[in-house]
């Protein structure tokens, strides 16, 4: 029999431990790329649980902790306090959770992180729901989208996590997708350059939980951009900028009609859900004069 033994190169291993189509697996690669080997992850339970550790069940090659679902910014700003004690100023403690764990049940953990603006960087990998228990309802999931405890499609809007961090005044907050990989890394980067609390909320659409084919997630997460039903943003000391304009703004039809999540969506819900995307953008945009 024939082996082969193939080198990993970079933090993250060889071949794709998430499921086809799912771009959580190229958020790790490519944050880590940019953060380097002098980085602790901080992992709870979810889609991205195998990136936990560096033992051979893990895929990631960098020192690493996987607590419970709640608590994962309490356990970085535990880690990020050890090692200010110790001297160490330049090893990034780096929070890689999804929405259910981040605006759902770990959001009081991560209120006080930024209220005490520890100096640790939390990602958000936002796919809209509880997916790895059985694609549940979360506060990322978005108006009118159907999932196993909303069947008939979630009643009220979604939270809104970038101005819950732009309240806490951090020094950095910013939304990203994974339709725009070199946006992502320019500001992994300057997340990583900045001392304090920092977040960045960052799209990445599930095939199985939405409902489309897993050939089409970039697709379906540039429409998202496009239509204005995710909104590219960066807020640096009290400073709010828009990273990219939509291009359709408001004509989020084509958006929702490529998942199947929305099937039993009406018409009178879809207005409802463009109409909210555009009083979103208004108000983004009204807030980058003020704070100019």
């Amino acid at each position: 029999m024939l082996t082969y033994k193939v080198e990993p190169k970079g933090a993250v291993s060889p071949g794709i431990s998430t499921c086809q189509g799912c771009m959580i697996d190229v958020i790790f690669r490519n944050a880590l790329d940019v953060l380097g080997e002098d980085t602790v992850l901080v992992v709870p339970p979810g889609c991205a649980a195998q990136f936990s550790g560096c033992g051979p069940e893990a895929s990631v090659t960098v020192a690493g902790i996987q607590g419970n679902l709640e608590n994962s910014a309490a356990i970085a700003s535990g880690i990020a306090n050890g090692y200010k004690h110790q001297g160490n100023d330049h090893t990034t403690i780096c929070v890689i959770a999804g929405d259910g764990g981040t605006v759902d049940i770990g959001l009081q953990s991560l209120s006080g992180a930024m209220e005490r603006n520890e100096n640790i960087l939390y990602i958000c990998y936002d796919n809209e729901a509880y997916m790895n228990t059985g694609v549940q309802g979360s506060s990322s999931t978005p108006l009118a989208a159907s999932t196993t405890t909303t069947p008939a499609g979630k009643p009220v809007n979604s939270k809104d996590l970038f101005r819950i961090c732009m309240a806490h005044n951090i020094p950095y907050a910013a939304t990203a997708s994974i339709a725009n990989i070199p946006d992502f890394r320019r500001k992994v980067q300057k997340a990583k350059d900045i001392r304090g609390c920092r977040v960045i909320h960052i799209m990445s659409p599930c095939p199985t939980g939405w409902g489309y084919k897993s050939a089409k997630t970039v697709e379906v997460a540039r429409e998202a951009i496009n239509s204005g039903a995710w909104l590219l943003l960066e807020y640096e000391n009290g400073r709010l900028t828009i990273s990219k304009k939509p291009t359709a703004l408001g004509q989020v039809e084509s958006y929702v009609r490529m998942q199947k999540r929305f099937k039993g969506a009406s018409d009178e819900a879809i207005a409802a859900l463009s109409a909210h995307v555009c009083e979103r953008y208004t108000y983004m945009e009204k807030l980058t004069q003020i704070m100019a």
